[in-house]
């Protein structure tokens, strides 16, 4: 019992005996027999070991409180936990599905809207159909063609992304009144986070268009890279959307030409190995896209009015107002359609004829009608308009192939 109690309770040591000896010599008197002082011993013990129970029942009593009220304390936890829908303290790094299924889609979102998505389809769709133009017959379709235009479309697109997002970089306070839905401008992006994205994509891009090897794709990034640049840094001598004739020059230069003829002939010389031509639908395609890219140049000023000119930036929208840009964005598209419809009238291949016109003819009739019922007073009325006219700049991309 002894041994038992001292392994069970070491703090119990200093009260029991080494020994049977530990009542000590003193207590006993003097005289006492050999079987006398065995039996005091003995009665000693028994005393000793109901005292030890006695501590033991204590602690254990003690311990047992203490187990039920820490049991009872984790128990309300999980009611509370239960019924609040939170995670447990246990689970509190345990995996969640849901949390980060979420997380991958708000960081989704976010580069969504960052990469400016109507840009990015108005420059894939420009290039597969400029890239169409330099087929010439049925077995110019073949995986070298996919192969040409997947190079070009995507250096390009990363290219793209550096533009639109060095343009945020260098807006982010103008952004937070025009447009208060970007990463930047809403916070979901640090600044550092914008420089790493652009920094990256542009040296991809330029890393894609060295090791394909094509000289007018690299030419085309490079191009776009200087006019981009220069387009929104804001630099001595530079941030060249400050001015709006030099703005809409830029916009002109890389939507009208650069796309235009840096990518046809990147099909035509690189991809097929033929001798550079400038083609009728070629002259047509660059001739037309200069119209809607001054018109987009000018039309995207317009909803944005009211930062521009709280941060000091000239366009067109501030100098002559809304009404007046408006209508001759409006009136330069519907010219646009009408030598359209001329070109078209005067191809000799009936099929090109009747699509060229009737299709434009559509174009021109449908911007009309919805040009009629915008409310110039309505930053959303004008915005919607202005995403329209992405539509009819993707619209034309399509037919641009069928022109003969």
């Amino acid at each position: 019992m002894e041994s038992l109690l001292r392994g069970s309770f070491p703090q119990l040591s200093s009260s029991l005996p080494c020994d049977g000896n530990y009542l000590g010599e003193t207590k006993f008197k003097v005289g006492h027999s050999p079987r006398e002082v065995q039996v005091y011993r003995c009665r000693a013990r028994k005393i000793l070991e109901r005292q030890c129970v006695v501590r033991f029942q204590r602690h254990h009593s003690g311990f047992s409180v203490k187990k039920s009220t820490n049991y009872q304390e984790n128990n309300a936890k999980f009611l509370v936990h239960a019924t609040s829908g939170q995670p447990f303290e246990s689970e509190s790094g345990a995996y969640n599905p849901e949390s980060t299924s979420k997380s991958v889609k708000n960081a989704l979102d976010a580069f969504y809207r960052f990469s400016r998505p109507h840009t990015v389809i108005g420059t894939a769709l420009s290039i597969l159909s400029v890239s169409l133009l330099a087929i010439e017959k049925l077995s110019d379709i073949s995986p070298l063609f996919f192969t040409g235009v997947l190079e070009a479309v995507a250096a390009a697109l990363m290219m793209n992304i550096y533009i639109v997002g060095l343009n945020q970089l260098t807006d982010i306070e103008i952004d937070k009144v025009n447009k208060p839905y970007l990463p930047l401008a809403s916070g979901e992006y640090s600044i550092s986070t914008g420089v790493m994205i652009v920094t990256s994509f542009s040296i991809m891009s330029f890393w894609l268009g060295w090791i394909v090897g094509s000289w007018p794709l690299f030419w085309a990034l490079f191009i776009s890279f200087v006019l981009g640049t220069a387009y929104s840094i804001n630099l001595p001598l530079l941030r060249w959307k400050r001015f709006a004739f030099v703005a809409a020059v830029c916009i002109l230069a890389v939507r009208a030409v650069i796309v235009q003829l840096a990518f046809y002939l990147h099909m035509q010389s690189h991809v097929y190995g033929r001798p550079p031509v400038l083609s009728r639908p070629l002259i047509f395609a660059t001739a037309f896209m200069s119209f809607f890219s001054v018109v987009i140049a000018l039309f995207k000023d317009i909803p944005d009015i009211e930062g521009d000119k709280i941060f000091g930036i000239r366009s067109f929208t501030v100098r002559l107002g809304q009404n007046r840009v408006f209508w001759t964005c409006i009136s330069l598209l519907e010219i646009a359609y009408a030598v359209a419809i001329l070109v078209g009238a005067a191809s000799s291949y009936t099929w090109s004829k009747y699509i060229t016109i009737l299709g434009h003819g559509i174009l021109a009739s449908i911007l009309w009608n919805r040009a009629k019922s915008v409310d110039l007073k309505s930053k959303a009325s004008i915005t919607s308009c202005y995403m329209f006219i992405w539509k009819l700049f993707y619209a034309e991309y399509l037919l641009i192939p069928l022109v003969r």
